[in-house]
């Protein structure tokens, strides 16, 4: 796996944890924190709870499995990006309105994105 497919799978692990972290159980959110968040390796997070590497591995994979899954049946990640266009695109209109209307309304729609 090269340095920029290993980037990509990171970030999106990071950010399927954002969107779904309380959902995961303490190991799995522990696990994935240390090794996606903090940079633990394998070996150092095996040491750290006194279980072998494959364990630690197996328990990293259940958990990102688990986070896609949640992905593919809720979507919040793909509504996310598409409210995020749809504020680029918002404020691609606004660019010709009066500076306060711009500024009202792009805080209304930010307030919008912002509800969980």
């Amino acid at each position: 796996m090269s340095i920029d497919q290993m980037l990509e799978k990171t970030n999106r692990v990071n950010l399927l944890f954002d969107f779904y972290e309380p959902l995961l159980t303490d190991k799995q959110r522990t696990f994935l924190q240390l090794y996606f968040h903090d940079d633990y390796s394998l070996g150092e997070i095996a040491e750290n709870f006194e279980i072998s590497r494959q364990a630690v591995y197996e328990h990293i994979k259940r958990a990102e499995s688990t986070l896609q899954d949640y992905e593919s049946k809720l979507h919040l990640i793909h509504k996310h990006e598409q409210r995020m266009k749809l504020r680029a695109e918002l404020v691609q209109v606004l660019e010709v309105c009066e500076p306060e209307l711009k500024r009202k309304t792009t805080e209304l729609f930010d307030t919008i994105v912002g509800i969980d």
